[in-house]
């Protein structure tokens, strides 16, 4: 079964979630994103309003071949690894999005005891907390954060209005 249609975030919400990921990701020490990251970016503007969804540079997926894609990823990286994305979410809802920094480094792991295990740990905790960082700067903005979603659930759960 098909799911419905929902509501995608407009574009302009997206270039201010972008806009604060960069700011946690490549902190003004001097480290301007790549390259590769720009040229996403420059199509992404480029891209007219009503086509946003359908650029290139967003991957999709969705539950089946067809249906409407159930969540947009765009890789923007950070100052360390260039594979972290902004994820735009289809709500467990089913009607509105959320956002979340996918640190895009747990499908693979050295070896336990390899001469790589440190260094990916520390990899990993780095972009943990840029993660961490980004998403709670969304919040501070008022953009909805799948985190958020999970404290603010739990909360009705337990009948304290939603607010955690």
């Amino acid at each position: 079964m098909a799911l419905t249609p929902w509501q995608k975030p407009a574009p302009e919400l997206i270039w201010k979630a972008i806009e604060t990921y960069l700011k946690w990701a490549y902190p003004p020490d001097g480290t301007a994103p790549p390259s590769a990251v720009s040229a996403r970016l420059n199509t992404l503007r480029t891209t007219p309003p009503d086509a946003f969804y359908e650029c290139a540079v967003l991957e999709k997926s969705g539950e089946k071949p067809g249906d409407d894609p159930t969540h947009f990823s765009l890789r923007l990286g950070n100052r360390v690894y260039p594979h972290m994305k902004l994820v735009i979410d289809r709500a467990p809802d089913g009607r509105t999005f959320l956002l979340r920094a996918d640190t895009h480094d747990a499908h693979c792991q050295p070896r336990p005891g390899s001469h790589e295990q440190a260094a990916f740990a520390e990899l990993c905790r780095h972009n943990r907390v840029v993660a961490e960082q980004i998403e709670a700067a969304w919040e501070s903005e008022n953009l909805p954060t799948f985190k958020k979603f999970l404290r603010d659930d739990l909360a009705r759960r337990r009948g304290t209005g939603g607010v955690a």
